[in-house]
C-alpha cells in the first residue's frame, strides 16, 4: 500500500534537519567568524602602509573592499584607500619618468665625462630630440639639444623659449650653435637652466629646426636624479 507524504509535513522535516545540521553554526559562533573576515589581508595592508609601499598596498586594499564588504577590515581600509591609491599612482608615474633618463660616465678626449640625457616625447622616433646635460673635467658643464638631419636654425645668440611646468609666458634663454657643426643647439646659461629643470616635472622648449620649421619639444624631466650627475674628478 502506497502512502503519500503531505507537503506541510515534508517542509517541517526539512526545517528540523537544517536546524540539527552541524554545517550551520549558531549565531554566537558566526559573529566572530564575520569579524575575522579579511583580518590577514588587513594585517598585510597595514604593514605595507608602514613601509610606504603604496603600489603594493593599494591593490590589497581594493581586494579587501571587494571581497569583504561591510566587514571591520573593509571599514578600516576605506578610511585610507583613496590616499593610498593616489600615492601609488604618483609612485608609478615617478618610476616611469626616472626610466626616461639615461646616465653615462667615461673618458672623452682624455678627460673624465658624465652625461645625463632624455629624449623628447614624440610618437615618431625619427622626430625625437635629445636633451643632454654634460660635465667634462676639462670643458666644464654644458646643456644642449641634439637633433637629427640639418639641426637647428640659430644665428649668433638666438632666443629659446622654455616653459617649466606650463609657466606662461615662456622664459627666454639664449642659445648658440656649436662651431664644429653638429646638429646641436647649446643653452648659454646652463647653470640656471639645470637648476630650474631639476625642480620641474615637464619642460617644453620652442625650437626652429632647419628644413622642418618651428615646433615645441616636450620633455618629462621629473625623474631627473642629480646624484647620478656628479662633477667628474679631474686627472691628477
Amino acid at each position: 500500500m502506497t502512502h503519500s507524504i503531505r507537503p506541510g509535513f515534508l517542509a517541517l522535516c526539512l526545517l528540523v534537519l537544517a536546524a540539527c545540521s552541524p554545517s550551520s553554526p549558531p549565531p554566537e559562533a558566526a559573529a566572530p567568524e564575520a569579524a575575522a573576515q579579511g583580518s590577514k589581508e588587513l594585517e598585510l595592508y597595514r604593514m605595507l602602509l608602514e613601509q610606504d609601499s603604496w603600489e603594493l598596498a593599494a591593490p590589497i586594499g581594493k581586494e579587501i573592499m571587494e571581497r569583504f564588504p561591510g566587514s571591520a577590515a573593509a571599514n578600516e581600509v576605506s578610511q585610507t584607500l583613496e590616499e593610498t591609491a593616489g600615492k601609488a599612482e604618483a609612485a608609478t608615474r615617478q618610476r616611469r619618468m626616472e626610466r626616461l633618463w639615461s646616465y653615462q660616465s667615461g673618458q672623452e678626449s682624455g678627460a673624465a665625462q658624465v652625461t645625463a640625457s632624455i629624449y623628447s616625447d614624440d610618437r615618431n622616433p625619427s622626430a625625437r630630440v635629445r636633451l643632454v646635460l654634460r660635465r667634462h673635467a676639462d670643458w666644464g658643464q654644458s646643456a644642449y639639444l641634439f637633433g637629427s638631419g640639418e639641426g637647428f636654425a640659430c644665428r649668433g645668440d638666438c632666443g629659446i623659449g622654455m616653459q617649466f611646468d606650463g609657466e606662461k609666458p615662456p622664459r627666454p634663454f639664449k642659445g648658440y650653435l656649436p662651431e664644429t657643426g653638429e646638429p646641436a643647439l647649446f643653452i648659454a646659461d646652463d647653470k640656471a637652466f639645470i637648476e630650474r629643470m631639476a625642480k620641474a616635472q615637464v619642460l617644453r622648449i620652442d625650437v626652429d629646426e632647419k628644413g622642418k620649421g618651428p615646433r615645441t619639444l616636450t620633455f618629462e624631466v621629473g625623474g631627473f636624479d642629480a646624484a647620478k650627475f656628479p662633477a667628474p674628478a679631474k686627472a691628477k
